[in-house]
């Protein structure tokens, strides 16, 4: 195994770790759809915008499901892969690692895909209907823009202080 692959592979398991307590950390219950708003986008965000969208898939995924198994919300942990998965990896292929505004749509485009991911989930998935799943709409975009707020300039100051070998 080349020595580029065993640090992806380290990159990959140290930011699943910091994806899955971040959002273990700070978790507030939204009763209709049994689920929570959390911070663990901002460390989605960072991990996609500094590593790209390998790391941030795997990252955002596993660490966001291994949360919701580790918190009791076990139920949410099939969609959470897909979800937060498909988020980091959307933010990773969008963003270019050079321009504040680039990094600002990769995030908007992947806090969309985990809005819209979740809606659709609760909606029809979990049978819980429009009605209540947009009663974490509200909630979620939130969760977003404090991801935004604390992922991209993390991640900004993250990539000029490491070598290009981890990045």
């Amino acid at each position: 195994m080349s020595q580029r692959r065993v640090i992806r592979l380290a990159m990959t398991a140290v930011m699943t770790a910091f994806v899955t307590v971040a959002t273990f950390l700070i978790q507030i219950p939204n009763p209709p759809t049994r689920g929570y708003i959390n911070v663990g986008d901002a460390m989605i965000f960072t991990t996609a915008l500094t590593f790209g969208s390998y790391i941030g898939g795997a990252a955002g995924g596993l660490g966001s499901a291994l949360a919701d198994l580790w918190a009791g919300y076990g139920y949410f942990a099939p969609f959470t892969l897909i979800i937060k998965g498909f988020e980091g990896l959307v933010v990773g292929l969008i963003a270019d690692g050079r321009t504040f505004t680039r990094d600002v749509l990769a995030v908007l485009a992947g806090g969309t895909v985990m809005v819209t991911g979740y809606f659709l989930a609760e909606s029809f998935i979990l049978g819980y209907g429009m009605p209540v799943a947009l009663t974490e709409v509200l909630g979620n975009t939130i969760q977003i823009i404090v991801g935004a707020i604390i992922g991209v300039p993390v991640s900004t100051l993250v990539r000029k202080r490491l070598p290009a070998l981890i990045r």
